[in-house]
């Protein structure tokens, strides 16, 4: 197994590990996820990385419904710079919950799916926040590569409410031209 391989299972593996919630109540996630307008491109504005996501620069996260009914997945960023090499992961998401469509199992490598939760996410799709009822890591992601100060201290105030540290909360850098911003808008499900 080569060193890589080797770090991408830990990596995934970590994802995946189930962690200790005994002591806090579930995650609520949001009632009703209309999964066609969720679709699309979201930045990643800040989380708490992963293994795989440590430095990474212009992070989009973006879904499209499969004929099959699960969410292909496509996660790009640029390694430790704006310049840096581009990385691409390709996991499927399949809906858990059909009656809220928020609940998903995100699976990197068969057999393992990750628990993720959507949590919050703003009237008009324009802001989410997907969590793990483990609490260990969180992503904070929007239609555009910025959002406002106030939405921002917002979203954290939410997240340290679900019991997570948001003191490992990492703002991940967006850089991005407007032309770019559009073509990856054009895609976004609404």
């Amino acid at each position: 197994m080569t060193r890589l391989t080797r770090s991408m299972l830990a990596a995934i593996l970590a994802v995946a590990a189930v962690g200790c919630t005994a002591s806090r109540p579930p995650l609520a996630v949001v009632p009703k996820v209309d999964l066609p307008r969720f679709m699309g491109d979201w930045y990643v504005i800040a989380n708490i990385p992963t293994r795989l996501e440590k430095d990474a620069h212009n992070a989009i996260e973006s879904y499209r419904l499969a004929p099959d009914g699960t969410i292909a997945t496509t996660f790009t960023f640029r390694a430790g710079a704006f310049d840096g090499p581009p990385k691409k992961y390709t996991p499927h998401g399949y809906v858990l919950d059909h009656e809220s469509n928020a609940v998903w199992g995100m699976q990197f490598v068969w057999p393992v799916q990750a628990d993720y939760r959507i949590v919050y996410l703003a009237s008009d799709y324009s802001q989410t926040v997907i969590a793990r009822e483990a609490r260990d890591y969180v992503w904070i992601m929007a239609r555009t590569p910025q959002i406002a100060a106030d939405d921002y201290r917002r979203l954290l105030d939410l997240v340290a409410g679900l019991g997570y540290d948001v003191s490992r909360i990492r703002t991940v850098p967006q850089s991005w031209p407007a032309s770019a911003r559009a073509a990856s808008n054009a895609g976004d499900g609404r």
